[in-house]
């Protein structure tokens, strides 16, 4: 059958397979950086060459910063479903340069801990990641053709923001239109453990500036009978938790929902170590909502945090000065159907209730975007945990996400598409830092992966 005829073809080829990621590597595709431009535009045509000589229909494709990839391949089967996938071909800068053990841009692979590692700057964020799905491609092509229709998405901007992703999914709508999106650029619970993203918090960035006073004032002359805005933000900024931890915003938990059963009973059964993890940072007991696991208040709750608090004089010594303004910046993690907007409207409406007299208030949004999530009885999130199962022979975890991609929301958006997030990255790759590895084993059977994976979208 041609799953099996594939899965030779990966094994078979690993080492080519290989070679064509270290020329990959070697492109010093970093995309903030102007002085890399050319590099960028070559790594995009390197990976448009690579993929028509598999049989695409690949091309470089200009934006106002670098350059996309765009490929299409058919399947066989003309009621094959139509998958896009995911990844990005830019690296980040590599400084500290002297922390590099090697040339970041020489990849070579290493033995440690009983492991062989690719190192390199961007072996898995996110050159390793993405090419283990060409790979898989590849491997289906050489042995009569892919399972499912395939379009391909390299991105170049990842990296710095994205700032001309939105523009080119709009315009290009219907040409990347597909039944899933699949995307790379995620971990494995652990090294043996194959996971599934199935959810990312949504975001709220909010800016409150409360002023008083028409200007500083002197605490010994207005001490006491001046009102400070400092006083009254940090009451304001108190009252946005209650004892137990929870968020007490009215409307917040509106479109919360509980966990499956199964799910969470998945999520209590992982070897997941509470003190280590919050012992890691120096700390030693969760600080989230009461009666929630660690996991549960990181993946499936969600959060109200403060990032930042100006006001009145910071530098060296003292400065007697009541200050004229006060100011924070506060972050809301949001989950399942969680409305962005009424978030705002309620945080705002929060600080304007408690405002004392001669106190204004101000607010800067600095974005709303909603949580992502796959219905946790979706027939492709099924199958694809089915086929991660066959290969790494261990139920394949659906994980929750902390943070926010803002490309999933994207797809989501902008193409009505949902995303499922596998990738075989670590924990330990140091990804943005100096010494950045992928495992070999990740690469290698990343590729398996994603060849059961296509193979059983199509079933």
């Amino acid at each position: 059958m041609a799953l099996d005829a594939a899965l030779a073809a990966i094994d078979r080829d690993l080492d080519a397979s290989l070679a064509r990621l270290f020329d990959l590597l070697r492109i010093r595709s970093i995309s903030t950086d102007p002085a890399f431009a050319d590099e960028c535009a070559r790594a995009a045509g390197w990976l448009s060459d690579q993929l028509s000589g598999m049989g695409f229909d690949a091309s470089v494709r200009p934006t106002a910063g670098r350059p996309m990839v765009v490929a299409h391949a058919k399947s066989a089967r003309a009621d094959a479903p139509h998958v896009l996938f995911y990844g990005h071909y830019d690296v980040q800068p590599v400084d500290p340069l002297n922390l590099w053990e090697t040339d970041p841009f020489a990849p070579r692979i290493v033995e440690a801990e009983g492991s062989k590692r690719i190192v390199a700057r961007g072996a898995a964020d996110d050159k390793g990641q993405l090419m283990a799905f060409v790979e898989a491609c590849r491997a289906f092509m050489g042995a009569g053709g892919l399972p499912c229709h395939v379009s391909i998405l390299f991105e170049g901007e990842e990296e710095c923001g994205s700032p001309s992703l939105g523009a080119f999914l709009a315009e290009n709508a219907q040409e990347l239109k597909a039944d899933a999106v699949l995307v790379c650029d995620t971990n494995m619970w652990d090294r043996d453990t194959p996971s599934i993203t199935t959810m990312l918090r949504g975001l709220v960035l909010e800016e409150v500036v409360i002023d008083a006073a028409s200007r500083d004032l002197h605490s010994g002359l207005f001490g006491g009978a001046a009102m400070n805005p400092i006083r009254v933000l940090a009451r304001i900024l108190a009252d946005l938790h209650d004892e137990t931890g929870r968020v007490t915003l009215p409307g917040f938990y509106d479109g919360v929902s509980e966990l499956p059963a199964d799910v969470a009973a998945q999520w209590r059964a992982l070897d997941f170590d509470e003190s280590a993890f919050l012992g890691a940072v120096g700390l030693g007991a969760p600080a989230g909502e009461k009666g929630r696991s660690v996991l549960e208040q990181v993946w499936s709750r969600p959060t109200c945090d403060v990032n930042g608090i100006i006001g009145g004089y910071t530098g060296e010594g003292t400065k007697t000065v009541l200050p004229a303004r006060a100011s924070a910046k506060v972050s809301f993690r949001l989950v399942g159907d969680q409305n962005p907007q009424k978030i705002v409207e309620s945080f705002r409406a929060f600080v304007q209730e408690r405002l004392p007299q001669d106190c204004r208030a101000s607010f800067h949004s600095h974005g709303a975007s909603p949580a992502i999530a796959l219905p946790f009885a979706s027939p492709m999130l099924q199958k694809a945990r089915a086929a991660l199962t066959a290969e790494w022979g261990r139920e394949a975890v659906m994980a929750g996400g902390g943070g926010s991609i803002p490309v999933i929301g994207a797809f989501k958006r902008d193409l009505g598409m949902d995303s499922l997030m596998i990738g075989f990255g670590l924990d330990d790759d140091r990804i943005h830092s100096p010494n950045e590895k992928y495992e070999v084993k990740s690469f290698h059977k990343g590729a398996r992966s994603w060849a059961r994976v296509l193979d059983a979208l199509a079933r």
